[in-house]
């Protein structure tokens, strides 16, 4: 790998490229690198929101938006507003990727292709001249003498380089920041981030596929709450309720080692009270119908009949013959029904992590670090994390283009300064 003076962005993600490809296009005679460890650029981007690219939210507010930041949101509420969801809205379009908004407030480009924003962000690297290496993994950096960075790969190879933005992602084990703390950084511990609730052995997983558009998931023993649409698939719970839930928890299920108990209100219109009133007066107006053939509560019919029968009652029984019993096993159960979750699953392939270089040690307003000038963090290596529904991307964008606008004005103003020192 040949010297390259100028940036070195470690990482070829979507905080990477987009750090790249700005500080490139902002100071054209930057010389610009990306250093990717595996073999693929853009994994991420290429598998989000099922292949089609979750790009961002379309969120205007900022305090709205902050509420989608678990961690972060004290470090978030200065560097988002200098490029928010809309400025990466304006940002594909002008070079031909245009985003939809979906009824969520999800975001994906037009022709639903994920390969959409891979191409548009590769061709801006060919356009500003950005190098790329694959197979590239740096395992260490070093202050040298005339204070530019050595990159060391593990390759055996370096690089030397004035700028150095870290977007290497987020990081599963403690060690694997251990490069960084030998700089000075202090690390927050990372654990994992937006997965579904395993629910072993679990007789509801026989309706894997079923989604309800609404309920109310509780962990029980906290104040942990999220309202969504809830999906059952064969090894538990998921859907978007339970991946926000498991980001705001993130510390404390993994205190619990992902065991803990859950309650479901599959109806977070009622609670046990009215919904014993509502159903009293189903008894005395449909008392002649049977239950697997009045579903009043617009829940799916497999879900319904699946509490039905999980209450003691026989599907074909009559509204007016249920029990008292098994009338309120129904209510509990439609209410506040309860799941022992015993382990997790990564939610895809979009593994997310809370934790990452502690937020007091990086400027907000231009992504450097606190501890050693010249050196930048960008995405997710950062200890900012947020729901699903395109959050993430977002604060990869705001970060990359922090970052890349910071480096630019300060190779501008080296490169001034060096010319002046050369006629004076």
């Amino acid at each position: 790998m040949k010297t390259a003076p100028g940036l070195i962005v470690i990482g070829g993600g979507a905080a990477g490229f987009f750090c790249a490809v700005n500080a490139a296009r902002q100071n054209p005679s930057l010389r610009v690198m990306i250093a990717e460890k595996s073999g693929k650029l853009l994994s991420k981007v290429k598998i989000s929101g099922g292949s089609r690219c979750n790009v961002t939210h379309d969120c205007t507010d900022i305090h709205t938006l902050l509420e989608h930041y678990p961690r972060g949101k004290n470090f978030l509420k200065r560097s988002l507003p200098q490029f928010m969801p809309a400025d990466t809205v304006r940002w594909f379009a002008a070079r031909g990727v245009t985003l939809k908004t979906e009824a969520d407030g999800r975001m994906f480009p037009l022709s639903d292709r994920s390969q959409s924003i891979i191409d548009c962000l590769l061709q801006e690297a060919e356009r500003h001249g950005v190098k790329i290496y694959t197979g590239s993994e740096a395992i260490a950096l070093s202050r040298q003498d005339d204070n530019r960075w050595k990159v060391s790969f593990k390759n055996g190879e370096a690089s030397t380089t004035d700028f150095v933005c870290i977007a290497g992602g987020g990081q599963t084990r403690p060690e694997q920041f251990a490069w960084l703390q030998a700089l000075g950084h202090s690390i927050e511990a990372p654990v994992p981030s937006l997965f579904t609730f395993n629910l072993p052995d679990h007789p509801i997983r026989q309706l894997q596929g079923v989604s309800v558009g609404n309920a109310l998931v509780k962990i029980q023993g906290s104040r942990l709450a999220e309202n969504g649409p809830v999906l059952i698939t064969h090894w538990g719970l998921s859907g978007p309720a339970v991946l926000k839930l498991s980001a705001w928890g993130a510390r404390l299920l993994q205190e619990k080692n992902y065991h803990f108990t859950i309650q479901v209100n599959w109806l977070p219109a009622y609670h046990e009270n009215n919904l014993r009133d509502a159903i009293l007066n189903l008894r005395s107006e449909i008392g002649s119908h049977r239950l697997n053939t009045r579903n009043p509560f617009a829940l799916p019919q497999r879900l319904w009949e699946f509490l039905v029968v999980q209450a003691g009652l026989q599907t074909d029984m009559r509204w007016a013959e249920m029990p008292s019993q098994a009338q309120n096993r129904l209510i509990r159960l439609l209410t506040a029904c309860e799941f022992e979750v015993k382990g997790k699953t990564t939610f895809k392939e979009e593994f997310v992590t809370c934790g990452g270089i502690r937020l007091s040690e990086i400027d907000p307003h231009s992504m450097q670090s606190r501890k050693q000038p010249g050196l930048f963090f960008a995405g997710e290596i950062m200890d900012v994390d947020g729901v699903t529904g395109g959050f993430n991307f977002q604060h990869a964008w705001s970060s990359g283009w922090i970052a890349a606008k910071s480096i630019a004005r300060a190779s501008l103003e080296a490169a001034q300064e060096d010319i002046h020192s050369r006629h004076s």
